[in-house]
């Protein structure tokens, strides 16, 4: 049943490929209006209209920009994709009965995954966990977290849709011997800078075997940067969720045998916890968290005529704000969605980095910033290590829990998303490690050129990329806040 379901499901995904393909282009081309100015003052109002479902995201002394699509033009297109929708309430709910795919708090025998609503609203961040994601011996995790009016549609839909886009971009590349040297290659369209993918420590003479394992690891990683183009793409595109002031960050994970493969596009974060030579378990973060205020997003956002400055009220926060008005002040230089700042240098390219497993690696953690918020890395680890599998999400965001009670009375305590990815399979048997270590908080040797020492990065095998990762968000807000007057 796994089988027939994914791979209807992928056929479907599939068949509007091309039709997408051609929608996708269309969508990259700015239309001119050029007509009533009544359209153009409706747009302006409707635009309104919708930041203000963000609450505190626009500032009144600045309206926002219209569309530069008209209205009609915008209703057809939307009528056209909604016609074709490959995501339709049929398709979903066959997706969501896949055997071995988790989206709801629960645990398998190498997995744990467990979320739970804060005190702002409506619960906004998602999870999921694929076992047997293409082949028997690959894993798919990742977290979401949805942010402004629209964030928990957004960040659901990026859970189903995504990995489904990776599916198909990655069998693309099986299927086309020059998948890797093809003039469609999705890196294309991106300066180096903003990709985020490098392999660093190859060995200059690879055997065989290596050389098919490294070949592997780019055709996965090349399928992550486009599925995330696609992804961005249909979210502009989609009838339904309005994604102008709306988004969602995402960490996503590929575990195929040995070999973990992980994107990032947003604030969330993913951690290794292994042991180190006398075997205490240690903290490794595998995700650099990239702050709009880190040099090379700046300088991005900047060159697109974007703005990046923290509120007086909370100093340690930058934000992303448009050209000329003091909105919407989005705390991370990246996310899926948000297209009012995508003209201003928010963009949804992933990070991408490579880690080679060891028999010393225990398990990995990909969490929302509600853990980040308020646990250090080694807690984390310490955490999940002292109790076992089947409860160590829940636990995780129970003691993130108390901790926000703890350390910010006066603050709403954030939504908190864990999933927790188990490397050895044999035993439920937990075994309590010693965790008096604390890892480095950065490794000066494997830090990335351009970003500040203050992230914490320690990169176990050489490999992660260069600083294109998320940022934090503040205490206090959940990515967007406006101006306090």
């Amino acid at each position: 049943m796994t089988q027939a379901l994914a791979t209807a499901l992928l056929l479907k995904e599939k068949e509007e490929a091309a039709v997408t393909a051609n929608r996708l282009e269309a969508a990259d081309t700015v239309v001119d209006v050029g007509g009533s100015d009544c359209l153009v003052g409706l747009e302006c109002f409707l635009n309104i209209v919708r930041a203000l479902g963000m609450g505190s995201c626009l500032s009144v002394a600045h309206p926002l920009p219209y569309s530069p699509e008209s209205t009609s033009e915008s209703a057809k297109r939307r009528r056209r994709l909604k016609s074709s929708s490959s995501f339709d309430y049929k398709t979903e709910s066959a997706l969501h009965k896949i055997p071995g795919r988790m989206f709801v708090n629960g645990s398998s025998e190498v997995a744990s995954l467990f979320c739970k609503q804060g005190k702002k609203g409506i619960n906004q961040d998602a999870m999921l966990v694929w076992e047997n994601f293409c082949t028997k011996d690959t894993i798919f995790c990742g977290v979401f977290d949805g942010h402004g009016p629209s964030g928990h549609r957004v960040a659901k839909r990026v859970r189903d849709s995504f990995p489904l886009k990776l599916i198909a971009q990655w069998e693309l590349h099986h299927n086309n011997k020059d998948g890797l040297s093809d003039n469609r290659n999705p890196m294309a369209n991106h300066k180096s800078e903003d990709i985020g993918l490098r392999m660093v420590g190859e060995k200059s003479s690879l055997t065989d075997q290596e050389h098919n394992c490294t070949n592997t690891m780019k055709a996965l990683k090349e399928s992550l940067l486009k599925a995330c183009k696609i992804m961005d793409k249909e979210l502009k595109l989609h009838p339904d969720i309005d994604c102008f002031c709306s988004g969602t960050t995402a960490v996503a994970l590929v575990k195929q045998g040995q070999d973990l493969v992980i994107g990032n596009v947003g604030d969330s974060r993913a951690i290794l916890g292994t042991k180190d030579h006398d075997d205490s378990l240690i903290a490794v973060q595998l995700t650099i968290d990239l702050k709009p205020n880190l040099p090379r997003e700046e300088e991005r956002i900047k060159r697109c005529r974007g703005r990046v400055f923290a509120l007086r009220n909370e100093p340690e926060v930058a934000r992303v704000w448009l050209p000329n008005a003091d909105s919407p002040g989005l705390a991370m230089a990246r996310a899926f969605g948000d297209f009012i700042l995508k003209d201003f240098g928010l963009i949804s390219v992933p990070d991408v980095s490579h880690h080679r497993l060891t028999e010393k690696d225990e398990f990995v953690v990909l969490a929302t910033d509600g853990i980040w918020d308020v646990l250090s890395n080694q807690e984390v680890v310490d955490i999940v290590a002292s109790v076992s599998r089947s409860s160590a999400a829940r636990t995780l965001v129970e003691t993130a829990v108390r901790a926000w009670r703890t350390k910010y009375p006066t603050s709403k305590i954030d939504d908190c998303a864990v999933v927790c990815l188990f490397f050895d399979s044999d035993s439920d048997f937990k075994t309590v490690y010693s965790t008096h270590k604390e890892t480095p908080e950065a490794s000066t040797n494997h830090q990335s050129e351009g970003s500040a020492p203050e992230t914490g990065v320690n990169c176990s095998d050489k490999s992660i990329a260069s600083p294109e990762n998320f940022p934090m968000l503040g205490k206090k807000g959940d990515g967007v806040e406006a101006v306090q007057q």
